[in-house]
């Protein structure tokens, strides 16, 4: 039985995320084909002419074994909530008949942390700061913090506290001179931009300090080896 696999990222109104959604898409299908014959279509759940549960059922046609990838780094509504009640809908619709399983969410992956890591350099007199859009849910924020502990880094939000400013301003009492700024995002977008634009400003104010900002995970081949490696294991 040929098996579906539906990447599915939050959505956005910028087209470069969903160009690179759809990269990684074939990415991680040219890794997977070699190996047994497989469907890998890509998903967004808002912001989008089809909802999830529509696109869901629409993959049925094609596979009866379906796996949904929620590729979110943190664990908050969207993944506790809304993509579960989603494929709720699509399996109450398309009947007994069709397998649909939920995958675990991306930030969740044990390897992750190695992309991100590489980024930071080895220089652990540097300052270093990871920044993610944040979550409202209890707890939702949880991982990218322990993230960063673990690569000797302050976590920072985009949408709650503590904010880029809020860390930068504690990595300066400290008397960092180089501080590095990594975006805990997926691909760029209209965010990571506008953290870029405040990086600048940051450096402007503060040009005795030297500052690196990185990049989000992008399309690239270690991102999808990483997503190869969740099917594979499953």
């Amino acid at each position: 039985m040929t098996s579906a696999y539906l990447l599915v990222t939050h959505g956005s109104r910028d087209r470069r995320p969903q160009i690179a959604l759809e990269n990684l898409a074939i990415l991680v299908k040219q890794r997977l084909s070699v190996r047994t014959p497989i469907i890998i279509e890509t998903a967004s759940l808002e912001l989008t002419p089809i909802p999830l549960a529509q696109k869901i059922e629409q993959l049925a046609l094609k596979s009866k074994n379906l796996t949904i990838i929620p590729l979110f780094l943190l664990p908050g509504v969207h993944v506790r909530e809304d993509i579960p009640k989603e494929i709720a809908i699509a399996q109450q619709n398309t009947g007994g008949g069709v397998t649909i399983k939920l995958a675990p969410y991306l930030g969740s992956y044990s390897r992750l942390p190695h992309l991100i890591a590489r980024q930071f350099g080895e220089d652990l007199a540097n300052g270093k700061i990871l920044i993610g859009h944040g979550s409202r849910y209890p707890q939702g924020n949880q991982p990218l913090q322990d993230l960063a502990t673990h690569l000797n880094a302050l976590d920072a939000y985009w949408s709650v506290k503590p904010s880029l400013n809020d860390q930068f301003s504690t990595l300066i009492d400290q008397g960092k001179e180089t501080i590095t700024i990594v975006p805990y995002f997926l691909f760029a977008g209209g965010i990571t931009q506008a953290i870029a634009q405040q990086v600048q400003q940051l450096q402007s104010t503060w040009p005795q300090v030297h500052l690196q900002y990185g990049q989000p995970l992008g399309a690239t081949p270690e991102l999808a080896q990483l997503i190869v490696e969740e099917i594979e294991n499953d």
